[in-house]
């Protein structure tokens, strides 16, 4: 059964129950006590306010239900064979060879521009590992 219909079912047999007992209770004595007829009134209408709101609160509270998922992830599947991009191989050249002579005036031209460490009387210039190497042109 349904938790609404549940909560609404309770809800009206204690509002008969109450209704009942606040009557018969009234009958008997209404001409001599009339100062507990309103402290019943305000009981009952406490008790069925509560219900009545408990009723309501749980009824618009969201359901979490982790049995089952909501959401599917749908299987993608392509239409077609979509072309696929193959870069093309990378082409190495081979340096061009200075084929220079050590200890011309080109050869010590180009030492120079190339190292800024190059020492023309030694034909060394000074490496990133911090040791002399000769100068080799091509």
């Amino acid at each position: 059964m349904n938790k609404i219909a549940k909560t609404l079912i309770l809800t009206a047999a204690a509002a008969a129950l109450s209704l009942s007992a606040v009557s018969e209770a009234s009958a008997d004595s209404w001409r001599r006590h009339h100062n507990n007829d309103a402290l019943v009134g305000g009981a009952v209408g406490l008790a069925t306010g509560l219900i009545v709101g408990s009723a309501i609160a749980n009824s618009n509270q969201p359901r979490y239900y982790y049995d089952e998922p909501r959401y599917a992830e749908p299987v993608y599947e392509p239409e077609y064979d979509a072309p696929v991009y193959r870069a093309p191989p990378p082409r190495y050249y081979q340096p061009v060879r200075a084929g220079l002579e050590p200890w011309t005036p080109q050869w010590q031209r180009y030492c120079s521009y190339r190292y800024r460490s190059f020492d023309p009387g030694t034909g060394t210039f000074i490496g990133n590992d911090g040791r002399e190497h000769f100068c080799t042109a091509g």
